[in-house]
């Protein structure tokens, strides 16, 4: 049992450790934007090129099946998408933060209406996030395509530093519960000798 407990307080080292790493590399991303956009766009690049490859692979695995050809469109149009992301990550990141300024207004919109039509128990709270949707995909537009270069690192950079402190709060409780599930094993040194012993001892 002491064994074990030894093994999931280190895996629960190893996992806040990793947390301090992310944060580290969040807080990096929030000072450097620029550079924190352009590393996002070309992990999405990468990540879109091998999910692709993966999946055509399987679709080749598939063939006679009545979804090959999805399977292989699908895939083939993830590797494009990949390459072209790789090649061009600052044409890339201005499509995507007009996307998500498209995102943000339509969603607040339809927040704001939704709310002010239905009025129900949570009508400030929803027709805030609503407002604040509204206003971010208002300011993300009107500075575009210059936002491009710090609004997708921006939130690369927070996705980053609020997973690492998730990590950090998780190893940091995983090794507390541990320890107190943990039974404590005694030291043992070695046994007092007798008196009996002792004494024949000094007689000797």
């Amino acid at each position: 049992m002491a064994r074990q407990g030894k093994k999931l307080r280190r895996g629960f080292s190893w996992l806040a450790a990793l947390g301090v790493v992310l944060v580290i590399g969040g807080i990096v991303g929030l000072i450097y934007t620029a550079a924190a956009t352009l590393t996002s766009m070309l992990l999405f690049g990468w990540l879109l090129l091998v999910g692709g490859v993966v999946g055509l692979l399987q679709a080749v695995q598939s063939r006679g099946t009545s979804y090959f050809w999805l399977a292989a469109v699908v895939a083939a149009l993830n590797i494009a998408a990949g390459v072209v992301v790789i090649r061009h990550p600052e044409g890339s990141a201005e499509a995507l933060t007009m996307f998500a300024a498209l995102l943000f207004l339509t969603g607040g919109l339809f927040r704001l209406v939704g709310s002010v039509v239905v009025r129900g128990p949570q009508f400030g709270w929803t027709l805030l996030q609503g407002a604040f949707g509204l206003l971010l995909g208002i300011l993300v537009l009107f500075d575009w395509p210059h936002s491009s270069l710090y609004v997708l690192g921006v939130f690369f950079s927070l996705a980053l530093l609020f997973d690492g402190l998730g990590l950090i709060a998780i190893g940091v409780g995983g090794r507390r519960i541990v320890r107190m599930v943990t039974p404590v094993v005694p030291v043992t040194g070695p046994a007092p000798e007798s008196s009996e012993t002792a004494q024949d001892q000094s007689n000797n």
